[in-house]
Parts: structure tokens; C-alpha cells; sequence
């Protein structure tokens, strides 16, 4: 999806109706703003960062024994 807003006198855009729809954005909602060197970026705040992160890049560690991992880890430590 690409859409155009323009920008009003007051600085201020409105998010088209057809993205607030497909994102379920409601009024009040926040936003992280990205400025990068040629584009702004506009996310949606997760409401919970925790929650939202939750479970990314399971795949990676599918079959691992990750708490013996840590645990060989954490006796490495030890002198």
C-alpha cells in the first residue's frame, strides 16, 4: 500500500482511513517516528514492547537445549 498525505499548516498529517483500517489503529493511538536519511518512518507504539517481542526468532534456537546452554555458560564464569 502507498498512499499521500500532505503535511497542514500546523505540521500535523491525518493516516489515511484505508491504513488505519488494515493496522486497526484507533484515535489517541502513539507512534515511534524513525527519521531516516531521505524518509520518516511511522510505526505503531506496541502497547506492551514485552508482549510484542515475545517469541520472535523462536526458530533459531528450535532443538536447542538452551537452559543447558546457559547453564554451561554461567559455569564458565566460575574461577
Amino acid at each position: 500500500m502507498s498512499l499521500a498525505v500532505t503535511m497542514s499548516r500546523k505540521n500535523q498529517i491525518v493516516v489515511p482511513r484505508e491504513a488505519r483500517e488494515k493496522l486497526h489503529l484507533k484515535a489517541g493511538e502513539q507512534f515511534l517516528v524513525l527519521c531516516k536519511e531521505d524518509r520518516i518512518v511511522l510505526i505503531p507504539k506496541p502497547r506492551s514492547f514485552v508482549e510484542k517481542m515475545a517469541g520472535l526468532h523462536k526458530e533459531v534456537w528450535k532443538g536447542t537445549d538452551t537452559k543447558g546452554d546457559l547453564n554451561e555458560q554461567r559455569e564458565s564464569w566460575q574461577p
